[in-house]
């Protein structure tokens, strides 16, 4: 019951959040919200779907091999609350969440903040990459690189690991003054923030008085590249 309770408020939350970011449930959106709702029906199906496809197993493969530490990882989830956070985004509304590489003993582990029921615990998780890009709750994924020189990408997983044993737990109010409660894309910027030691690495947004981080914000700019999208079929 508790953990559908804050079910029920993170999406109304969430709501709230991308109605201040870009004011996306207007006109025709409604529609869209009704036909989102309508795909949702048919999700487990796709989910299945998705993991029966050799092309999208294979992708995740192949994407594994890719990552390198200090990467920047990125997902499209095929939930409600995934598709609400893709709206906080305002360049690229492909992705909805992300996490950062670290590879150990020869292994590309995530790091990412998340809620709901899949983190009931809400701490700041480390999973396997291949978790992470599995194409059962997701429709597709990112890999992104920053151009920064091995010194700063060394300290960037110190950093990281100084965060991950904190054990922040995932911010259901998306607040960037605080730091013991972490969204996902706030924990990337402020991880890269740190590790970079520049201020203007990473740019957040402000829409309506609202200050934010979306995952666009991460790889959209001048210091990051994409090394490969991969939408699962």
């Amino acid at each position: 019951m508790e953990q559908k309770k804050k079910r029920i408020f993170s999406i109304g939350f969430l709501l709230i959040v991308a109605l201040l970011a870009g004011g996306w449930f207007i006109k025709d959106d409604v529609f869209k919200w009704y036909h989102y709702r309508q795909l949702q029906k048919a999700a487990k199906v796709h989910s299945t779907n998705r993991m029966s496809n050799p092309a999208n197993l294979k992708a995740v493969d192949s994407g594994v091999t890719m990552l390198h530490s200090g990467d920047l990882v990125m997902r499209t989830g095929a939930d409600i609350i995934s598709y609400m956070l893709s709206q906080m985004n305002q360049v690229n509304k492909t992705y909805s969440h992300s996490g950062l590489v670290i590879v150990e003993h020869g292994y590309p582990f995530v790091y990412h903040c998340i809620g709901g029921e899949d983190n009931p615990d809400e701490k700041l998780r480390r999973d396997s990459a291949c978790f992470f890009l599995s194409p059962a709750g997701n429709m597709g994924f990112g890999i992104a690189r920053f151009d920064a020189d091995s010194t700063h990408l060394n300290k960037l997983i110190q950093v990281v690991r100084k965060i991950y044993k904190k054990g922040p737990k995932f911010d259901l109010d998306f607040n960037l003054q605080t730091n013991d409660k972490l969204y996902c894309a706030e924990f990337v910027y402020k991880a890269v923030d740190e590790a970079m030691e520049d201020s203007t690495y990473i740019i957040p947004t402000t829409k309506n008085g609202f200050t934010f981080v979306g995952v666009d914000n991460l790889y959209c700019n001048s210091h990051t590249h994409l090394v490969c999208q991969i939408e699962y079929k």
